[in-house]
């Protein structure tokens, strides 16, 4: 047993001091047991990848040996959301109960915190150039911004962070957090009149004093790419590295390895240089006609690409992005270059006036370069495409992680690669012993594995039905049927029912199906992804049929699919539309199939159906979240109850009792509405 195993044996112990520190602390041994894990690896170095069972409580299995090894820890979630949890919630109640003198930072990406000279500039700048360009908005929309400006100016004045997530009632959508929050592109730095105040420099000075650091993964990856975020400096200081939710890892890595020019960067840039050019060199240089040269080359681009459905991505395998006529995209390509360069040598006659026209200089140097790197040829091992939507993304991107993993962060082959530990954990990593949907992209098929199984009875908790006469998943009326079965569902149990579907069409038709369906009855009130914010949805269906409200049906698509927790019997019933497979044309999709088959793989066993085996796991995790709750899953797919792949993606979910009929599916949701009405329970209050 090693000096660290001991203690945390004794903190998850029935009467240790976990015991004093959660609500409803139970000894788990798979908690106990990935706790040792943990602890294990800590101390002699290495790779840990851990899958860790809905209700196992990783949070502490992985906080409780880190805090008590002493080391220097840097920890990393998926969502700046689980980071406040983590930062504001679990880490100040372990310290205080554990008594140890901890010191502990949270750090987001600069987007998170508030630029003072952005803000400053935004004051100047807002009437004349409000928006993409040089336009102004109209009458209605200025004041609107101008009183939110001045609510964040009036904030400033008393914030310590600067974070916005502090700010009330400032929309995550909001149009004004670009102006008022800085980028990689348009920091000045040290050169800025308002760096000793930077709220960014203060976060990653405390970063880099704290013993314990709290990220996400998307800032960990945008370091990993560019060495800007202030982790260049902190990762070598730090001996123990965690990252939860580490599902994400693979798909958030590849957005930041890569290369990656979008019209909104364009627009950005000229924004910010007619700002800076009519505030500090008014009449030395025609703004107007240098930043509508840009603005006109990035709407030609666009033209060129044509209508296309929002959301669409176009494969780049030629010299232009799909069916685009390769000379007129060419053309586009070129006039874009050549604005760039105007730009540059416009912003080169005044360098010297303010440290502002430095900054832009070397942003339209970048997109310059980015311009010409994608009139070349695609990197070797990479895939290139073009995302369609309010603005254009050139994409191109890496297959997967591994190569980073094992370069930049295993460090494999150099000196002190074996006395890091790197642990990596989540409720769905695959559905192989090896885990190997997680552990091949991650570059991890070394590392130590563990399986924690859920503390949860499901077969008692939890039942599964798929309904065999629906429709094939691609007939027209297939989305009718599955609002007709949530529908159904929802009116026995007064709401309590979350639909998940794989696609936006889909959304769109079983949302608009439901609404229809409830209008005017009062008796369950359908919530749609997309009609209000996530998080408001979310508290909304958390309410339920409280307060003389009615019960609530949420229909999501997406990002719902994982991270929404809603213990107690808000929710019984989650309708799944159909197998969650990754869509065929999708071109990163599409790339590593056919690699797959280049090395005499089968594409659909060993890469469509684990994708799908997690993301059905994910889907349907969000069912049972304790020990107390109860529900029913409903797959409106026959394919996972006929066709012979279906028995591995049964067998990714928990083990439920299955539901062969309609009639017993209806008796389940009967029974379930019988005993919530019978139960005086408060924890199903």
């Amino acid at each position: 047993m090693t000096d660290l195993e001991a203690p945390v044996r004794a903190a998850f112990a029935p009467d240790g001091v976990l015991s004093r520190a959660a609500d409803h602390f139970r000894a788990r041994s798979g908690q106990t047991e990935m706790a040792v894990a943990v602890a294990r690896t800590i101390v002699e170095g290495g790779a840990l990848v851990v899958e860790a069972g809905t209700g196992v409580g990783k949070t502490f299995s992985y906080l409780v040996p880190a805090l008590l090894s002493g080391e220097r820890v840097l920890l990393s979630t998926a969502t700046k959301t689980l980071q406040d949890q983590l930062f504001g919630r679990d880490l100040p109640r372990l310290v205080e109960v554990l008594g140890l003198p901890v010191r502990t930072a949270l750090l987001k990406g600069r987007g998170s915190y508030l630029c003072l000279h952005r803000m400053e500039l935004a004051r100047h700048e807002m009437a004349p150039t409000f928006g993409s360009g040089a336009s102004s908005p109209p009458e209605g929309a200025a004041r609107a911004s101008a009183r939110g400006l001045a609510k964040i100016e009036e904030w400033s004045q008393a914030t310590r962070t600067g974070d916005l997530a502090e700010l009330p009632g400032l929309d995550e959508r909001s149009p004004l957090i670009p102006l008022v929050t800085s980028t990689r592109e348009n920091c000045l730095g040290s050169q800025c009149p308002k760096f000793r105040a930077c709220h960014v420099n203060l976060a990653r000075r405390e970063a880099l004093a704290a013993d314990v650091v709290v990220i996400n993964h998307h800032l960990f990856f945008a370091d990993l790419a560019v060495r800007e975020s202030g982790m260049a400096e902190l990762l070598p200081t730090v001996r123990v590295a965690i990252f939860d939710e580490a599902h994400q890892l693979n798909e958030t890595g590849v957005q930041f390895l890569g290369a990656h020019l979008t019209t909104g960067q364009l627009l950005d840039f000229g924004r910010d240089m007619l700002g800076a050019g009519l505030q500090f060199a008014r009449g030395l240089v025609d703004w107007q006609e240098v930043v509508s040269s840009v603005e006109r080359a990035t709407r030609e681009l666009r033209l060129v690409v044509g209508k296309n459905a929002p959301g669409t991505r176009l494969r780049w395998v030629n010299e232009a992005p799909g069916e685009i006529d390769a000379a007129a995209w060419r053309l586009a390509m070129d006039e874009l270059g050549l604005a760039c360069a105007g730009a540059m040598e416009a912003l080169d006659t005044v360098s010297e006036i303010a440290p502002d026209f430095v900054r832009l200089h070397e942003r339209a140097a970048s997109l310059a370069a980015k311009v010409q790197q994608f009139c070349g040829p695609c990197e070797p091992g990479a895939v290139r495409w073009v995302d369609v939507g309010t603005q254009l993304r050139l994409i191109e991107s890496p297959l997967d992680i591994a190569r980073a993993v094992q370069e930049k962060m295993l460090r494999e082959g150099q000196e002190d690669a074996s006395t890091r530990a790197w642990i990596f954990t989540s409720a769905t990593l695959g559905d192989d012993a090896r885990m190997s949907w997680f552990t091949e992209p991650c570059g991890l098929t070394q590392a130590e594995v563990l399986q924690v199984s859920s503390p949860f009875d499901y077969a008692s908790q939890a039942a599964v039905y798929v309904p065999r006469q629906m429709p094939k998943p691609n007939d027209p009326a297939h989305s009718g049927e599955v609002a007709a079965l949530a529908a159904e569902g929802a009116q026995r149990l007064g709401g309590r029912t979350m639909v998940l579907t794989t696609t936006l069409r889909a959304l769109r038709a079983i949302g608009e199906d439901l609404q229809r369906r409830f209008e005017g009855a009062g008796e369950v009130e359908v919530l749609v992804q997309g009609q209000w914010p996530k998080r408001r949805l979310i508290e909304r269906f958390r309410e339920g049929a409280s307060q003389g409200r009615a019960g609530c049906v949420l229909v999501a698509s997406a990002s719902f699919w994982e991270g929404v927790d809603v213990p107690g019997d808000e929710l019984q019933l989650v309708v799944i539309d159909k197998l969650p497979f990754p869509p065929p044309n999708d071109p990163l999709v599409e790339a590593r199939s056919q690699r797959l088959e280049a090395q005499g793989r089968s594409a659909f066993n060993d890469y469509f159906v684990p994708e799908a085996a997690v993301a059905l796991k994910q889907g349907a995790g969000r069912l049972i979240r304790r020990e107390s709750d109860q529900g029913v899953l409903a797959v409106c797919d026959a394919r996972l109850a006929t066709m012979g792949y279906g028995r591995r993606l049964l067998a990714a979910l928990p083990p439920m009792r299955r539901l062969q009929t309609k009639d017993e599916f209806l008796d389940a949701l009967d029974s379930l509405s019988a005993t919530r009405a019978s139960t005086t329970d408060p924890g199903w209050s």
